[in-house]
């Protein structure tokens, strides 16, 4: 799937979060891009888990467990991860929106729900992911793809 497949395929749904749930389209649409390699994952075919949401403990649905590289210590290091499992993007991507809402160190993110820039800087900040160059990287496909 190319970059332009991928945005038109997720792009009426990732506006629809923005409307519905104030997680900016950009926002939404660069980190599915970085999770999901453009949608060409193993974690995506398997599970339509776009954004490499783990499933908690109190995670209620279905879930996969696959390999995945964490920035521990400076080193990246392979370690097996339980990941949410989805039947369609489409529940993927309001699964995601509503992730944002219920955990309450996402709070300063959701102050920007139209500025995907400023969002994934403090979604990056909150400790989404353990990459320290996380928001810069959809900060990136941002800007390279005009969202």
């Amino acid at each position: 799937m190319t970059p332009i497949q991928f945005i038109a395929a997720i792009h009426l749904g990732a506006q629809e979060c923005e409307i519905k749930k104030g997680i900016p389209a950009a926002f939404t649409i660069g980190q599915a891009a970085l999770e999901s390699a453009w949608g060409e994952s193993g974690l995506t075919k398997k599970a339509c888990n776009l954004f490499g949401i783990k499933a908690s403990k109190g995670w209620q649905g279905p879930t996969v467990t696959m390999m995945t590289t964490e920035h521990i210590n400076g080193q990246d290091i392979r370690v097996p991860a339980t990941w949410r499992s989805y039947d369609s993007w489409a529940d993927c991507l309001l699964d995601h929106a509503e992730f944002f809402h219920v955990n309450p160190r996402y709070a300063k993110a959701l102050q920007f729900p139209h500025d995907g820039i400023r969002f994934a800087i403090e979604v990056a900040a909150a400790g989404y992911a353990t990459d320290p160059l996380y928001a810069e990287k959809i900060i990136k496909i941002i800007h390279n793809h005009n969202l």
